[in-house]
């Protein structure tokens, strides 16, 4: 259903991410650092203008609004990075116990079973049962709901008990952490 008008706006489009892809690309490298995360914020900035080609091509400065949409984007990814760095530092701040004699083999066992688990029921899990933290602090550390905790760390629990034949899930995911060197679950 190809118009006139939309297979001009196309060629108008195309020859616009040709002479401008790389400049954005290096923009995003600059901002962010990450030279591989700038080839894709070039590439998310023209798609979202592509989508608004109607309004942005109709500007006084089509180049600087893309400039604008790479450096929002490039933002975006460096305050997500922020917010990962500090979870991460609350997981690692939280307990600094290790143990001296580990059980090798049921360290293990425990890891492999928190392997098999999909991610946010293993995260749940580790730190609701080995971290201690309370179904608020991990709904934060997270960034989901605390009925998201709570419904994940009980089915995580519930399949950490089939896969370890044992009622004995929260302790043996407590002791196995605290086995391999403290919070973390930093191997033997």
């Amino acid at each position: 259903m190809g118009t006139v008008v939309d297979d001009a706006a196309s060629v108008e489009f195309h020859d616009f991410f040709e002479r401008h892809y790389a400049e954005l690309a290096r923009l995003a490298h600059l901002l962010t650092g990450e030279s591989d995360a700038a080839d894709d914020l070039a590439a998310d900035a023209l798609l979202a203008m592509w989508h608004r080609w109607d309004r942005v091509r109709a500007a006084d400065h089509p180049v600087a609004y893309a400039r604008g949409v790479v450096a929002n984007l490039a933002r975006s990814r460096i305050r997500s990075a922020v917010r990962e760095r500090r979870r991460i530092t609350l997981f690692w701040s939280q307990r600094d116990e290790s143990s001296e004699n580990p059980d090798v083999p049921a360290v293990v066992d425990v890891q492999g079973a928190l392997r098999s688990l999909p991610f946010r029921k293993r995260a749940c899990v580790v730190l609701r049962h080995a971290f201690d933290l309370s179904e608020k602090d991990t709904a934060l550390a997270l960034g989901i709901s605390v009925g998201t905790v709570k419904s994940q760390t009980s089915k995580g629990m519930a399949e950490l008990q089939r896969l370890l034949g044992s009622a004995e899930g929260p302790s043996r995911v407590h002791a196995a952490v605290l086995r391999t060197g403290g919070a973390g679950g930093r191997n033997p």
